[in-house]
């Protein structure tokens, strides 16, 4: 709980710097590319939040990796998160991030899940149904799940729409058990 609540001051801390400066999407692609190259490491966290190791050997990777490649304000948020022993928060700063700046751009996830793979033209029209739902803009997260058979499952938010051939299916076989 208090990890998350850490999380959540320090990415209210560079959500507003980056608001500030007008560079919500910039930041926001820095620091899920940066997430992105972290975690294609194995162990890394466990680098970061071990205390036994000394805080200029975790910046000095930091700056092999990143100086130059960054905003300096980006650059030196990550430089802070090691000075502050908060590395580890790293993935949860990224995800509340992206929360905060979605919702200050108007912005809503769907995770969608279907039975195979939408093409372009499906998603783009699910995409602009889901607009015309939510008044909102829309930003799809698909996933495939055979076992819903055919059909949409759309989740935004806590709201969840079922429109599956197995969600159909269940609700059919509630309503036959009812009217015994």
């Amino acid at each position: 709980m208090l990890n998350l609540q850490l999380a959540r001051k320090y990415s209210r801390a560079i959500f507003e710097l980056a608001q500030d400066e007008g560079k919500l999407v910039p930041y926001g692609e820095e620091l899920a590319g940066v997430y992105k190259d972290l975690e294609s490491v194995p162990g890394i966290w466990g680098y970061f939040s071990n205390p036994e190791l000394q805080r200029s050997d975790k910046k000095a990777l930091i700056k092999k990796l990143f100086e130059g490649e960054l905003s300096e304000d980006v650059y030196h948020f990550l430089l802070l998160l090691v000075d502050k022993r908060r590395m580890s928060l790293f993935p949860a700063i990224v995800s509340q991030y992206e929360e905060l700046s979605n919702e200050a751009r108007h912005i809503v996830v769907a995770d969608v899940t279907t039975a195979r793979t939408l093409s372009k033209a499906q998603k783009d029209k699910l995409e602009d149904k889901l607009e015309v739902v939510t008044g909102k803009t829309v930003k799809v997260r698909l996933h495939e799940d055979p076992k819903i058979i055919g059909g949409v499952i759309v989740r935004i938010g806590d709201k969840r729409i079922d429109g599956s051939v197995t969600g159909k299916l269940s609700a059919l076989a509630g309503e036959l058990m009812a009217t015994k």
